[in-house]
């Protein structure tokens, strides 16, 4: 966590005072890292929908006030004790996986994605929604130079978990995966998976979706609002995985009926409602359901090296920090084109 000593000059940050709070821009002072931690000078922060757990309180056990923010692109501003790994003036990044124990039985067996005291930005500590913050170093990930604050910052989540339940998710290139929702994580999981050599078939709603579909990458379109997705999968030989975008457990039960022999369900859009199968469903077929979550600092610097290799890039609107509350709400209303970043 960020130590009580305190620098003398102010810097400016959004933050949330109380939960279901409104966003204050207020000016506090730049914290030191304490020993293990790096600095930031942020650059910029994307604003994700899992913000919401900081801002409506609804994640357990948040300290407000609270700063959120996960995905975080600036500069090695100043170094805590025993620090080596990195230099002041680097560019880096800091995700969602924001610290680990290492001491936990997952963090012993090397997963430390599932830490079992996992640390999040903005959520566990103060993220980037503010000019300087502080993280654990073994949080922090070197950026390419390539990429932009403004492109690398939606990558250390959104990106990064596209990315890494595509590659973790049994599809072979040639394979048909669907991507179900075409918007903050869809836009992003079409490209990666058209990239990766897939038959990729984008589910969204409303014809309207497709030119921007097929111009990511979709070789075919799926309007659900017009036709049964789910059949259509079926026609064209049944899907190897649906990656579930769209926080909708609804939309993704009416998919599991699109999955061929083998098939599997990747979900990765939040959802607080139960889904919605058969165990019929499952056995025919040999068919399943999995849930995945972000990735390590080493899962980011590979999503991000395959980015600037391939191509990959969000598309974005920015914001400036003091309009914080604004770019939260743009996110909110799906109205985005498709991620929503700060700049400082």
């Amino acid at each position: 966590m960020a130590s009580t000593k305190l620098a003398i000059a102010p810097m400016k940050a959004a933050q949330i005072p109380r939960a279901g709070g409104d966003f204050e821009i207020v000016e506090r002072e730049i914290p030191n890292p304490d020993v293990g931690q790096v600095r930031i000078k942020v650059q910029a922060c994307g604003i994700c929908h899992s913000d919401a757990f900081t801002k409506d309180g609804s994640w357990p056990g948040i300290q407000y006030p609270r700063i959120p923010g996960h995905e975080v692109v600036g500069l090695v501003d100043e170094l805590g004790d025993r620090v080596t790994e990195w230099k002041k003036g680097q560019r880096v990044g800091v995700g969602w996986h924001g610290g680990h124990d290492g001491t936990c039985r997952a963090c012993q067996r090397g997963d430390f994605r599932n830490c079992q005291n996992l640390k999040v930005p903005g959520i566990s500590y103060d993220g980037g929604y503010q000019q300087y913050m502080v993280a654990p170093v073994e949080a922090v990930v070197a950026i390419p130079e390539s990429l932009s604050e403004t492109e690398a910052a939606p990558l250390l989540c959104a990106g990064i978990t596209m990315f890494n339940s595509l590659r973790h998710s049994g599809a072979f290139p040639g394979d048909l995966v669907a991507i179900q929702g075409i918007g903050g994580l869809g836009h992003l999981g079409i490209q990666f998976a058209q990239k990766f050599g897939y038959q990729v078939a984008a589910i969204g709603r409303g014809a309207e979706n497709e030119p921007l579909a097929k111009k990511l990458g979709a070789s075919v379109y799926i309007d659900s609002k017009s036709t049964n997705a789910a059949a259509v999968l079926q026609k064209l030989g049944g899907a190897r995985v649906v990656v579930a975008t769209a926080p909708s457990s609804k939309a993704m039960s009416e998919l599991i009926g699109g999955l061929g022999p083998n098939g599997k369900l990747m979900v990765i859009g939040a959802a607080f409602d139960p889904i919605e199968v058969t165990p019929v469903q499952l056995i025919i077929g040999s068919r399943s359901i999995q849930g995945w979550a972000s990735g390590t600092t080493a899962d980011e610097d590979e999503t991000l090296r395959f980015a600037e290799l391939t191509g990959v890039r969000p598309m974005i609107e920015t914001y400036p920090l003091e309009k914080a509350a604004e770019a939260y709400a743009r996110m909110l209303s799906g109205k985005a084109q498709f991620r929503v970043v700060l700049t400082m």
